[in-house]
């Protein structure tokens, strides 16, 4: 049965439907023939498996739960979202990301790594229908990470400064060619749970071994600061809806409050207050969307006290007020999915 994309959770559309024009940028193409080589059987082999699943535009599915492939034919306003810990590689155009003040781009064999769940704002800048963008994100597996960091004979030095949690950088043929293989993995689902689990270890591998394998590995040290933040982000997923004062969070961390602070803000760009703020935004956008869940409704199940409250700020991070923007979210999918079924 073909699968169509799901629109609405990887590509970055802004709420009123406006797209952007692709701003002129200076891509970052392979810079020898092998990695041209492989940059091209990438790109061969995503958009084959895209046409195989009914082609069009969004986020592809795979039997891979962890690996999903995205095509867009425009540029787009930013969209927030939730970043999980994954590797995120453009295979063709070009990406931004913002978290907190911090703003990375990204291009054509760059990928981002990031390695705290993080609230964040994706922006697709360069696509067109005859070259559209495409990419592909992985989410990692902390506990096989930390597998393969501990067979390393020469493990990564973890990078002394406490920066932040989400970086770019370019990737090489090894690198590539894990993607490749697999994206041919999916055309044969009954291989996926014998040779799954080793292309990860090697992807792994590779990271560990690279140049900001330093960085990297700070997402598999135990106590390492990034790992105690991690305590501190899965307790505000948790309890969004609630009141956390920064002692509580410090003491799950096993910091001190002004050490959590400290390292908190610098690997997300965010205090804890901010960081709560965006995920009670994100899953109020999600209910009401999704769920048809009223504003007011919403408001309180995320734990605002004041429905205008929420409004207001709704409407400050999204840039459009809660109810038009459910609005024209049903429209787009609308008219989305008139699109799919025209050219199914």
């Amino acid at each position: 049965m073909i699968r169509m994309p799901d629109l609405s959770r990887n590509l970055p559309i802004h709420p009123d439907g406006r797209t952007v024009p692709t701003e002129g940028r200076v891509l970052r193409w392979p810079g020898t023939r092998q990695e041209a080589r492989m940059s091209s059987s990438l790109l061969t082999a995503v958009s084959a498996y895209i046409e195989e699943q009914g082609g069009g535009e969004g986020l592809f599915p795979t039997p891979i739960e962890s690996f999903n492939i995205i095509r867009s034919f425009q540029a787009m306003m930013p969209m927030r979202a939730l970043y999980r810990p994954s590797l995120c590689v453009v295979i063709q155009g070009a990406k931004e990301i913002h978290f907190g003040e911090d703003r990375l781009d990204y291009g054509a064999m760059e990928c981002l790594v990031v390695s705290v769940e993080l609230p964040a704002s994706g922006r697709i800048v360069s696509a067109s229908p005859t070259e559209p963008y495409i990419g592909v994100t992985l989410d990692f597996d902390v506990a096989t990470m930390r597998e393969v960091l501990e067979q390393l004979d020469e493990p990564p030095m973890p990078v002394a400064n406490s920066g932040p949690c989400v970086f770019v950088g370019d990737v090489d043929e090894a690198l590539a060619d894990c993607m490749l293989r697999l994206i041919r993995m999916l055309a044969t689902p009954k291989a996926i749970p014998i040779l799954y689990p080793s292309v990860m270890r090697e992807v792994y591998y590779w990271l560990l071994s690279g140049p900001h394998g330093g960085e990297i590995c700070k997402l598999a040290l135990p106590e390492s600061n990034i790992e105690r933040v991690v305590r501190a982000v899965s307790m505000l997923h948790l309890n969004f809806a609630q009141t956390l004062r920064i002692e509580k969070l410090a003491e799950v961390a096993r910091m001190s409050p002004s050490s959590f602070h400290q390292h908190f803000k610098a690997l997300t760009s965010m205090t804890p207050l901010q960081f709560q703020k965006q995920l009670r935004l994100l899953e109020a956008r999600r209910l009401m969307v999704s769920e048809a869940v009223n504003v007011a409704e919403a408001a309180y199940k995320v734990g605002y006290e004041s429905a205008s409250q929420f409004s207001r700020e709704y409407s400050r991070t999204f840039g459009i007020a809660p109810k038009q923007d459910v609005l024209n979210q049903q429209r787009l999918y609308s008219e989305y999915a008139s699109r799919t079924v025209q050219t199914a």
